[in-house]
Parts: C-alpha cells; sequence; structure tokens
C-alpha cells in the first residue's frame, strides 16, 4: 500500500504540473534487452523496475482499441508466404505482408510488402474484421472492465490507450498508399474512420458506464523527422471530425459519473499525442482539439524539450532524451542531465525517458549511469 500511495503522488505530481516536486522514473522502451542479455548483465524476463530503480506512475491502460494497428476481430491466420537461409516473408494478423531477419521478429524495423486494404472492395472485406458487436470483443471487454474497476478503486489513473486515426490508416494501407488515398479517394478514407469512430466510442462508452476515464491516449505516428506527413489543412479536414466526436463522447461520460458521484477526478481529461518524428509543427493544431501532452519528444528530429517547455508551457511532456548521447559518454550523459532536467523539474509536468525504446548500441555501464544521475531528482 506504502507504494501504492507514493506513486500516486508522482502521478498527481507529474498530471497536475506541479513545479519543483520528485519525478517519476520510468522508461519509454527498450530494444536493448536481448543485448544485454546477451553480454551477460541482465537475465531473461528480469524485473527492470529494480534493476533499474523505477518509481513508476500508478498508470492502467485500458484494452480494447490500443496499439499500432487496427483492432480487428477475429485477427487474420499467422502463416510463412516465403523463406530463404535470411528471411521470412509473412502474412501478419492485421493481414499485412511482412518481410522478417530468419528468427527475429522483435527489436527492429521489418519491411512491410503488402497491406489489406487498397480500395474500396478491399475494405468492405476488412471492415468485417472491426465489427463492435462481434461477440469476442465484447466478452473481453467484460473481463477488462473488472480489471479496471479494481485498479480504479485503488486510485490508479486510468488510460484509454487508442490507436490514432492516421496510424489505423497506416496499418490498414501502408504510410506511402495512405498519402495517395487522401487525394486519390478520400471517400475510402472518410468510411474507414466512421468505422474507427463507431468502434471506439463502443469500447469507451463501455468502460464509462463505471469507471471514469483520466486519458486518451493516441498512438499516432503522423510526423517524420521533417514534420508532418500530411498538413495541418488535412488534419483538420480528415482528422478533426473523428478526434472531435470522441474527445466529446469522453467528456459527456466523466461528467455523467461525476455527477452520480462515482469518482471524481483531480483534474481535467488528458489528451495525449504520441508521435514520432518532429512534432512541432502539430502541437498548436493538437492543441485546437484540447491535446495537453506529447510524447516520445525525438531529438534526432529537432526537438529540444527545454525549448518546446519554453514555447508551451501548460504542455505535459514525456522523453526527449537523446538516444544517441546514451549511447556516447558518461560526460556527454550528464552534460546533457544537467542540461535538461533542473529547467523542466522547475516548471513541472515533465517524465524524462530516452526519445523512443532504448536501441541495442547503448552500452548497459551508460544506462545505469543516466539511471542513477535521474534518482537525485526524484523522491
Amino acid at each position: 500500500m506504502e507504494d501504492i500511495k507514493l506513486r500516486k503522488k508522482l502521478t498527481d505530481n507529474f498530471y497536475m504540473q506541479k513545479p519543483q516536486a520528485p519525478i517519476a522514473l520510468e522508461e519509454f522502451g527498450f530494444y536493448s534487452l536481448e543485448e544485454w542479455e546477451r553480454q551477460g548483465y541482465i537475465k531473461k524476463d528480469e524485473d527492470l523496475g529494480q534493476l533499474f530503480g523505477f518509481k513508476r506512475l500508478l498508470l492502467h491502460y485500458l484494452p480494447g482499441m490500443s496499439g499500432t494497428t487496427a483492432p480487428f476481430y477475429p485477427r487474420f491466420k499467422e502463416e510463412i508466404v516465403n523463406q530463404d537461409e535470411s528471411y521470412d516473408i509473412v502474412r501478419d494478423k492485421f493481414g499485412r505482408l511482412v518481410k522478417y531477419f530468419k528468427g527475429r521478429r522483435e527489436g527492429f524495423m521489418p519491411q512491410y510488402l503488402d497491406f489489406p486494404v487498397k480500395d474500396m472492395k478491399t475494405w468492405e472485406e476488412v471492415k468485417l474484421r472491426l465489427d463492435y458487436k462481434d461477440l469476442e470483443r465484447n466478452e473481453n471487454l467484460k473481463k477488462s472492465l473488472e480489471i479496471a474497476k479494481e485498479k480504479s478503486n485503488l486510485g490508479f489513473h486510468t488510460i484509454s490507450y487508442i490507436v490514432g486515426p492516421f496510424m489505423y490508416l497506416r496499418s490498414l494501407m501502408g504510410c506511402e498508399q495512405l498519402l495517395y488515398t487522401f487525394y486519390d479517394n478520400p471517400k475510402l478514407i472518410h468510411e474507414a474512420l466512421k468505422t474507427w469512430l463507431e468502434l471506439a466510442i463502443h469500447v469507451i462508452s463501455f468502460y464509462q458506464k463505471e469507471i471514469i476515464i483520466d486519458e486518451l491516449l493516441f498512438d499516432e505516428d503522423i510526423c517524420y523527422n521533417h514534420g508532418s506527413l500530411i498538413s495541418p489543412d488535412q488534419i483538420r479536414e480528415f482528422l478533426f471530425p473523428y478526434y472531435k466526436p470522441l474527445i466529446a463522447s469522453v467528456r459527456k461520460g466523466r461528467w455523467k459519473l461525476e455527477e452520480k458521484r462515482l469518482k471524481t477526478s483531480a483534474y481535467n481529461l488528458i489528451i495525449h499525442m504520441a508521435s514520432d518524428g518532429d512534432i512541432r509543427p502539430v502541437i498548436p493544431v493538437y492543441q485546437e482539439i484540447g491535446a495537453n501532452y506529447m510524447s516520445p519528444m525525438e531529438v534526432a528530429s529537432g526537438i529540444d524539450v527545454v525549448e518546446i517547455r519554453k514555447s508551451y508551457p501548460d504542455l505535459l511532456i514525456k522523453g526527449g532524451f537523446d538516444k544517441r548521447i546514451l549511447a556516447s559518454s558518461k560526460e556527454a550523459i550528464k552534460k546533457e542531465v544537467d542540461r535538461i532536467m533542473p529547467f523542466m523539474v522547475k516548471y513541472g509536468g515533465y517524465l524524462p525517458t530516452c526519445d523512443h525504446g532504448v536501441p541495442p548500441e547503448v552500452p548497459f555501464e551508460n544506462y545505469i549511469y543516466f539511471r542513477k544521475l535521474l534518482e537525485d531528482y526524484s523522491v
């Protein structure tokens, strides 16, 4: 119980952007574990929280729409289509044709060769897997709701983790084809997004019968290293008509529960947009729909969290530590920690992590050193 109290305090410090407050200690993710295990620094399935001294936020993620792919029920049957000594070509459970290194499915970016949606005909075939009335989908939601109620009663910050509309479209069509489709077949875009919205409202409303959702997290890789993949006007034209009613539905659900006195929230709805790349051009665009939290702040694309904080003093921020610096030297790591942390802690609302998953080229000793330096800013 003491751990929950501490984590709740850290959670409130972060989301209420309390200046000079002790920070949580956690990480965005890891691609380095296999290499560290091979080198003998960690054991398979080791408790990383204990190893690295994490003091995590008190968060519970609601499944049902989560991840970076369309939430299919049933999923496609995964099968190997072709293979040689170096590669496996696989039809994956999301209907994509994917080229993997032989014997490896995790820890690197595979090559995507084909996607399930190409036109209206193929969309109609795929759409059947996105039926919100699917029995298996709703049985899983019932089980997830029971777990969520327990977590909510313990004071967990409840996050509805959602594949964003752009990311959902990417998983259906692939990025290149999607960008052409905005121009060549806008009707297909809207048809697919109507289904996304219908399903998202169903899933979230299912949870909001009994629990308050504190945060909407959109997994939305809409940027690359030179900015947004589509223009601000296209975001407003194609995506806003689906973001807005979903956000409105969540706000309405919160009000209803608060009126029943089932729970009150210490802060307004958090709207978290997570995208790789240079998100600077889209921050003000997404603020138009209430976005107040951004991650993971990829430094290689030109982002500096100190400058972001100066420009957006009320924005919650996660990430922003350069993976390349973590791979270089302890001197460089300390210099970067000393540059970022005092300023960010002064204003609050910052969760320091690597600007994506920690890559394999980061030496274990460097990462341990990085975590030790951050402890000075925690409890």
